[in-house]
Formats: structure tokens, sequence, C-alpha cells
């Protein structure tokens, strides 16, 4: 149960992200929402590949706060691809600055929500 309630607690931090990123641009309507999810679901397809190679689904691991470098680690490293996987959906071309912006903006969304689910799950 923990372990659904960390996935999906990390899918809609994604979600959030990637809703903030775009409102920040000023491109939060409604015409963006295929924009949203070129970035949405590759970022989440980048996370869920790497976050496994971590162990960030343990429980042991989740439940160590000094472990919270380990969804960090991972978010950085899944924005570079989702940014690829972007580009070649969108047939855009992929931006460094781009990819190391999302990387590091998902990873602090990321850690924030890791912080909160350790804090609500001690025992």
């Amino acid at each position: 149960m923990k372990q659904n309630i960390l996935i999906l607690g990390d899918i809609l931090t994604i979600l959030i992200i990637t809703f903030i990123g775009f409102a920040s641009h000023g491109k939060a309507e409604l015409s963006f929402l295929p924009r949203m999810a070129a970035m949405f679901f590759p970022l989440v397809l980048s996370w869920f590949i790497l976050a496994p190679f971590l162990g960030i689904f343990q429980s042991e691991i989740s439940a160590d706060r000094n472990q919270l470098w380990r969804p960090v680690l991972a978010m950085i490293f899944a924005g570079p691809p989702a940014i690829v996987i972007r580009g070649l959906i969108l047939n855009e071309r992929i931006s460094p600055i781009f990819a190391v912006v999302l990387s590091v903006t998902s990873a602090f969304g990321i850690l924030i929500w890791r912080i909160i689910y350790f804090f609500l799950n001690r025992t």
C-alpha cells in the first residue's frame, strides 16, 4: 500500500511540475495539453525506468532520510532522456539547457514530495 502511495505521489509530483513549468511560461491553457503530455509522459517513463535501479521504491530506502539523495539523483538522470523523447515526439530541437532546467526543477519537486512522504510515514 505504501509503495502505491509513493508511486502515485511521484506521478502527481511530475504532473504538478509539468503544469508549473508551462504556467511559468504563460502556457497553461487547455490548448497546450498535447504539449504538456509530450513532456509529462516521457518524464514519467524515464523516471520509472531509472528509479528501480536506485531502489527508490523499496520501503527501507524511502523510510530513510539519509537516502533522499536517491530520488534526486534519479530525477536528474531522468530529465535528459525525457527531453530527447519529447524532441522526437514534437519534432523539435533538443535543448541541453532545457534538459538541465527540467532535471533540476523536477529533482527539487520530487525531493519535496519525498520529504513529505518521509514525515507522513515515520513510525
